[in-house]
């Protein structure tokens, strides 16, 4: 038997304001770091009117941590401080490591229907690599596979392996999983994740029950759903797991569910956090500021992978 993760928290994302006026929906981010370690932020920026979005994110700064960008509807144009530029469409994601430090700028683009929208998820480095030369992985979504089950669900796997299928980041040094999953009406969808990961996901189509079990105990498969949350978590929840091997999630009867599933070993390391750059300790946080203050903020960096 398998022990499935539970539910521990359930998150409806918050509106908020980001970049040069960007309406976005923010799951997580700013406070209980230690909760989602190593991850710091999760935000989800889709928009149906460009007056909402097309202010984009003009240049900013990025020190200590990596940015996640997934995008499903329109575009994203983004330009950095070692020279990348271009930018990425539905399917295609934009890993970018700050390390040391990085400028740039992503400005979203409407698709013809005037809609766009994505993912931005941050994930915190380790001391041992905060100040690693920055880069930049351009993700493409032909490269992206994607697997198909029976009962047609399909998942996309961005980072991790699933069902014997690789996804394309690889070398991250949390070691990341990374799904996008599409279950119809329903489906029932099994996945093992790593052990002592920090593992949740986000709603972002339908809903479902994502709870075998008030808690993280051996379940027969006839059992799993004798417990269900009431209302299913759905569009724009965030269910956070506990403890376990795997995770089992079905779609509601009536509607397609959609989710990514992500997972990343925590650091347990201190946070000294402000803004765009996130470091251990307070006084390499000031040291930080100081260096954008002088000029001097940049060190290295690589070109697109």
């Amino acid at each position: 038997m398998t022990t499935y993760r539970s539910v521990q928290r359930i998150i409806h994302a918050s509106p908020t304001l980001e970049g040069a006026g960007v309406h976005l929906k923010r799951a997580f981010g700013f406070h209980e770091p230690h909760v989602f370690d190593p991850f710091l932020l999760l935000d989800d920026f889709r928009g149906e009117k460009p007056e909402d979005y097309i202010a984009g994110f003009p240049w900013h700064p990025h020190r200590g941590i990596e940015t996640i960008t997934y995008v499903i509807e329109g575009s994203v144009e983004h330009m950095d401080s070692v020279g990348n530029s271009g930018a990425i469409r539905p399917g295609d994601v934009q890993w970018m490591t700050a390390g040391n430090g990085i400028l740039h700028q992503e400005m979203p683009k409407p698709n013809p229907e005037g809609r766009m929208g994505g993912f931005q998820l941050w994930a915190n480095l380790p001391a041992s690599h905060k100040m690693m030369d920055p880069r930049y992985r351009e993700v493409l979504s032909p490269t992206i596979p994607e697997v198909s089950l029976d009962g047609g669900a399909v998942v996309r796997v961005i980072a991790g392996v699933f069902n014997g299928v690789r996804g394309p980041v690889a070398d991250i040094v949390i070691d990341p999983f990374y799904l996008d999953v599409m279950l119809p009406p329903g489906a029932v969808f099994t996945c093992p994740t790593p052990g002592g990961h920090t593992v949740f996901s986000y709603i972002y189509a339908g809903s479902g029950n994502f709870a075998p079990t008030p808690s993280a105990v051996e379940v027969e498969p006839g059992n799993y759903f004798d417990l269900p949350l009431d209302p299913l978590p759905h569009n724009t929840s965030l269910v956070l797991f506990g403890p376990g091997e795997a995770v089992r999630i079905r779609a509601a009867e009536q509607e397609t569910l959609r989710f990514l599933l992500i997972a990343g070993r925590p650091l347990h390391e201190p946070i000294a956090w402000y803004g765009p750059i996130v470091m251990n300790t307070q006084a390499e946080l000031t040291q930080a500021f100081k260096e954008l203050q002088a000029g001097t903020f940049i060190k290295t960096g690589k070109k697109k992978q």
